[in-house]
């Protein structure tokens, strides 16, 4: 089992206060012999859909001293993950999760804002300090 990240449990707060229940603490998602851990699965019940909602998020604190080498482990991350879920479940919506402060600074770069586009990754901007979920970004 990998190590959980170091804001895995501001980010579950931080969806618990926006009415989300964590479903999957990490979800596991097996695509052919590959065993994926994806951190958390998360949904919402709407109610007047009387529908769930059902997300995936992949936590990330971007604390080593690159930014950009982190950039690059993510996006594999997410690639994968998402290639997973796409044939394995359907209904999941994957995220990447990422600390205010470095979406305010690595993220507003034209490179990471033309490989977000590119590649659709789905961001959930959250402050691990006050956790809270700032911006839902597609």
């Amino acid at each position: 089992m990998s190590a959980k990240d170091i804001f895995h449990e501001a980010v579950k707060q931080a969806l618990q206060k926006e009415q989300w229940i964590i479903t999957h603490d990490p979800l596991k998602v097996e695509f052919g012999d590959v065993n994926f851990q994806i951190d958390l699965g998360v949904q919402r019940v709407i109610a007047a859909q009387k529908q769930d909602d059902k997300i995936a998020v992949e936590i990330k604190s971007f604390l080593r001293s690159s930014a950009i080498t982190e950039f690059y482990s993510a996006l594999g991350q997410f690639l994968s993950y998402r290639l997973a879920l796409e044939e394995v479940h359907l209904n999941r919506t994957l995220y990447v999760a990422v600390p205010l402060d470095i979406y305010k600074t690595f993220f507003q770069l034209e490179f990471t804002q033309v490989a977000m586009r590119r590649y659709q990754v789905l961001l959930i901007v959250y402050d691990p300090v006050e956790k809270v979920i700032v911006q839902w970004q597609k």
